[in-house]
């Protein structure tokens, strides 16, 4: 099996993993993403599936985002619901999301898909794939609630991808996610 997707390909599908992860459940859609890496391998994709870390970033991600069909985007969210519930946003409903921001780069994210509409380089299709974050705190790795909560959005992010038409296999063995052996030590008092 071959793993078909990149960081900067030109998929037709692009996967951002938005956030802070310095500011523990703002990082979410980073840890979902890496999770999404860490636990299956792309074995077929109509068109190409491009997977990246978008950070905090905003206008860093136009040259990405120019031409992809589909963009799904995993992030914390802010809806009002409960700690760690997951949600999905897509197409007409993401506008209205936007105008109640979590944080900064929502805001770039907005812009630039504003931006891309008027250039007429847009994609077709923006989903979200959200959680609620329970602790917005400076610190690594995740609350319980979002630990909770990481598997059902990485199974809804593949769910997502499959409706597209992508198809997975599962690691026999998953790679390691560094994030929560970082998050240990900080817990530990061994990181700075």
């Amino acid at each position: 099996m071959t793993e078909n997707y990149s960081i900067y390909g030109n998929g037709e599908i692009l996967v951002i993993g938005m956030g802070n992860v310095l500011m523990q459940d703002e990082g979410v859609g980073v840890r979902a993403i890496e999770e999404l890496e860490s636990r299956f391998i792309i074995t077929s994709s109509p068109g190409g599936v491009d997977i990246m870390d978008g950070g905090t970033t905003g206008t860093e991600l136009l040259e990405p985002m120019r031409g992809v069909k589909h963009l799904i985007v995993a992030d914390a969210i802010n809806t009002g619901a409960p700690a760690g519930t997951i949600v999905r946003i897509a197409d007409d409903q993401v506008p209205a999301f936007f105008q109640t921001k979590l944080s900064n780069h929502q805001l770039g994210l907005s812009d630039l898909l504003a931006l891309m509409t008027l250039s007429g380089d847009a994609p077709e299709h923006v989903t979200i794939i959200g959680m609620v974050p329970h602790h917005l705190e400076n610190k690594l790795g995740l609350s319980d609630e979002a630990k909770a909560g990481l598997s059902e959005m990485v199974a809804m992010l593949v769910r997502e991808l499959a409706s597209l038409g992508v198809k997975f296999a599962k690691r026999d063995e998953c790679l390691p996610c560094y994030w929560a052996e970082q998050a240990k030590l900080e817990a530990a008092g061994s990181c700075a």
